[in-house]
């Protein structure tokens, strides 16, 4: 098994006033030839949007794009006329296909939003353009994995057109630890908090790993703030 650890303050940043962000792959003005994608996983952005702003109308193609807010309210309108409020506990994924155009705004005049945005490459092009939003907060609210998005059919979780792929998230209290589920290949986020990843020494907010070949046995533990974690796994 191969691993590759990346510290929070190793990722692009940006920060336009009304936007704080952080890139985990290369994105917009940040490039960084050595983290374009981790095989099909294109995009994490780790925003902060602040009250009233947010992004205008803008278009999108063959994208499967999945959002899940940390804390904060996250307004989503469409081309296809879809419309949403996405808050924690909400998870939401909007396949771009054949090409749409989408806005999104912080729905708070008091609060900021702040939200992970996740892209993974779908397995078929020029899909028709959907929309999906659902509410996960009981599994959230378990204090164990479980599945956000997922091309493999997993009950609850909202579905993404790539078979070969899973998002899996935790709210995890102060030293639970909980099996990571592996695949050839594996991403670890740590949204909020911190942990230990074993094999692979401990992980602070803002922090990943990357594991190639991921071997069965492989545990997260939560500190001693507990942990908030994303995970993706692809073939």
């Amino acid at each position: 098994m191969m691993i590759h650890i990346r510290k929070a303050d190793e990722r692009g940043h940006a920060n336009h006033g009304w936007l704080d962000t952080f890139h985990t792959f290369s994105f917009g003005d940040y490039h960084d030839p050595e983290h374009m994608h981790f095989r099909d996983l294109r995009v994490i952005n780790e925003d902060r949007v602040q009250p009233g702003q947010g992004f205008p109308t803008h278009s999108h193609r063959d994208m499967e794009i999945v959002t899940w807010v940390l804390s904060g309210e996250l307004e989503h309108r469409d081309s296809a006329g879809n419309h949403g409020i996405i808050t924690p506990g909400q998870a939401q994924r909007m396949s771009a296909g054949s090409g749409i155009q989408h806005s999104e705004h912080n729905a708070s005049a008091d609060n900021d939003v702040h939200f992970l945005q996740m892209w993974i490459r779908p397995d078929t092009n020029g899909i028709r353009p959907g929309y999906e939003q659902t509410d996960v907060s009981a599994a959230l609210e378990s204090g164990e994995l479980f599945p956000i998005a997922s091309g493999k059919g997993h009950d609850g979780a909202v579905h993404i057109h790539q078979r070969e792929a899973v998002l899996w998230g935790g709210r995890l209290a102060p030293g639970t630890t909980v099996e990571v589920p592996t695949d050839r290949h594996v991403h670890v986020f740590v949204a909020r908090g911190s942990g230990a990843l074993d094999p692979g020494g401990t992980l602070l907010t803002g922090d990943a790993a990357r594991l190639t070949d991921a071997a069965d046995g492989l545990t997260f533990t939560a500190g001693a703030d507990g942990a908030e974690v994303s995970i993706w796994v692809t073939s």
